[in-house]
């Protein structure tokens, strides 16, 4: 199936099996997940050793489990980063409608960010740089196309990672977090051209979402990141 959203990697694919803001502890009880900060923080201590050299200048997200937290929490810190900036100079002609939607989107992101660099702790990788440079802020063309983009990326990442983790309690937050994504991209289709939340670009003819492997997800989001991410010590199978 060829793929023609610019954002997604081309090889994504379906070979995987499918499994206002909010504070921190307002977020892991609307997860329905307390008690799994806890359980990322203990798995923290367990999973410090990677096999293979960080290159100089890059940000290594880590070994196992913690790897694909930070993987997953990376993304969220750019999409956050991406929302935050489209609320903060809304494009030309921004509907109330569209920048309430938008605003709950951000809200959303920012919540999942923040779950992550809260559950992580110390084991969090630091900050990102984001560069947003390819996209005109201005233009709802351009921050709408950019959006679709994003979340179609964010679900088909959500998708490859599933199978990468070991313990149930993180898939089970992967799968709640991956079908609010999903419902961003619904959205932001429909805003873009209603009727079409969901076509071939994205669903396969056996109804489901893409999923694509890490590497790809980060070749992609490379584009939007001054920061280096090293993705040589996450699972791959």
């Amino acid at each position: 199936m060829d793929n023609k959203n610019t954002l997604l990697p081309a090889n994504g694919n379906n070979s995987f099996p499918l499994p206002g803001m909010l504070g921190r502890r307002r977020f892991l009880s609307y997860l329905g997940l307390a008690a799994t900060s806890a359980t990322v923080i203990a798995a923290c201590k367990k999973d410090k050793d990677g096999n293979n050299t960080v290159p100089p200048g890059s940000i290594d997200l880590g070994t196992g489990d913690i790897g694909i937290l930070n993987y997953a929490y990376a993304l969220e810190q750019l999409e956050a980063a991406f929302y935050t900036q489209v609320i903060s100079s809304p494009f030309s002609g921004m509907t109330a409608n569209e920048q309430s939607l938008l605003t709950d989107i951000r809200d959303h992101e920012i919540a999942h960010r923040e779950f992550f660099k809260a559950a992580l702790g110390t084991m969090a990788i630091k900050n990102l740089e984001v560069d947003f440079s390819s996209v005109n802020f201005g233009s709802r063309d351009s921050v709408l196309t950019t959006s679709k983009a994003f979340e179609d990326l964010g679900v088909s990442a959500y998708n490859g990672a599933g199978q990468l983790l070991k313990d149930s309690n993180y898939l089970l937050l992967a799968g709640k977090i991956v079908s609010v994504e999903a419902r961003h991209a619904a959205l932001i289709r429909d805003l873009i051209s209603n009727g079409s939340f969901a076509d071939s670009t994205v669903i396969s003819m056996n109804g489901l979402d893409l999923a694509s492997k890490p590497a790809d997800v980060l070749t992609t989001a490379s584009v939007f990141l001054k920061s280096k991410l090293y993705a040589g010590n996450l699972p791959t199978s």
